[in-house]
């Protein structure tokens, strides 16, 4: 009895300490790639970030330069709380990457980033997620086309914000052969988000601000 008690108590300690040993390796394997994984991602972020502000129009890191976008706001129509990206020359803000929903894609929500410059004009926009029909409506996936280039450099003066529409509904922003609903949903949300910058420009970029041309904006 004593003998067979012996070999419970050595095997309960042997699986006891393989539950040890297991859980070391694995801990030690997670912090081990915990780094590399949260180095790559924030490499991905960056990039996505760099593709509207380039590296070469800023001194500051992107990422670790933040304010937070709000939800609920009529402009933005976030659902979650995101971050907005402010790019930098020698402290003073360049350009911020505001996140925005378009509510009114045809096949649900599209969600993008727009980069507003400190004048007011558009640096870039990107689609980060979509659910658009494919080979229609998902031409405003950059990847698959360059027709969201067309809104750099456009503001809300240029054109007026009775313009920040497709030629359709008698904007100036093409619609896609087949599809109308999925471009109109972009052009309408970057041009709330050009309103959203301009209504809050002393939280983005200051309050020195200097004069911005009425060709740049206007109030609609």
């Amino acid at each position: 009895m004593n003998e067979l008690r012996q070999a419970i108590t050595r095997n309960s300690l042997l699986l006891a300490g393989f539950a040890v040993l297991t859980a070391l390796l694995v801990a030690s394997t997670f912090l081990g790639t915990k780094d590399r994984i949260s180095a790559a991602q924030r490499a991905a972020e960056e990039k996505a970030l760099l593709q509207i502000i380039p590296r070469a129009s800023h001194d500051n890191a992107m990422l670790d330069d933040r304010l937070l976008a709000p939800t609920n706001d009529p402009f933005l129509q976030l659902r979650e709380d995101k971050s907005i990206y402010v790019a930098r020359r020698s402290g003073v803000p360049s350009a911020v990457l505001i996140p925005a929903t378009a509510p009114d894609g045809y096949s649900g929500e599209i969600e993008l980033i727009v980069g507003v410059n400190r004048d007011g004009s558009v640096a870039g926009v990107r689609v980060l997620q979509h659910r658009e029909t494919p080979g229609l409506g998902d031409a405003v996936d950059h990847r698959k086309s360059n027709w969201i280039d067309s809104f750099k450099g456009r503001s809300l003066g240029n054109p007026g914000l009775e313009g920040w529409t497709v030629r359709k509904d008698g904007g100036e922003f093409d619609q896609f052969t087949g599809a109308t609903i999925t471009p109109r949903a972009v052009v309408q949300a970057t041009a709330r988000v050009l309103q959203y910058a301009r209504n809050n420009r002393s939280t983005l970029f200051g309050k020195e601000l200097g004069t911005v041309s009425s060709e740049q904006e206007s109030t609609p």
